[in-house]
């Protein structure tokens, strides 16, 4: 469905482990809005529901419901770090466009 890269997942595992809750996941999804129709989120919960889609990268579960799914298929989500700043990056093939700042996209 969508891949984490090694840096992605390292990022969120070091978040997880400020954050100190147990039994933490990333949930990845879309919700209306934004410059360009959608935009992503993503969250820290502890509770999955009975028709997400649950993938593991490493040591990180990664949970997409499926309404989120289809718009996420084939989707990379990245990290990057550099001195031209620091942020998520998502390589979505279904995005027609995307915003300026990279977290809306059209479908």
């Amino acid at each position: 469905m969508l891949t984490l890269t090694d840096r992605a997942a390292g990022q969120v595992k070091r978040l997880m482990e400020k954050d100190g809750r147990e039994g933490l996941f990333l949930r990845v999804g879309v919700q209306g809005g934004g410059c360009s129709g959608f935009s992503y989120m993503l969250a820290f919960e502890t509770e999955a529901g009975e028709s997400d889609r649950e993938m593991v990268f490493g040591e990180v579960k990664v949970v997409v419901d499926p309404r989120s799914g289809a718009l996420l298929e084939g989707m990379t989500l990245d990290w990057h770090d550099g001195l031209d700043g620091s942020g998520w990056r998502f390589v979505n093939p279904n995005a027609r466009g995307t915003c300026g700042c990279g977290q809306s996209f059209a479908v």
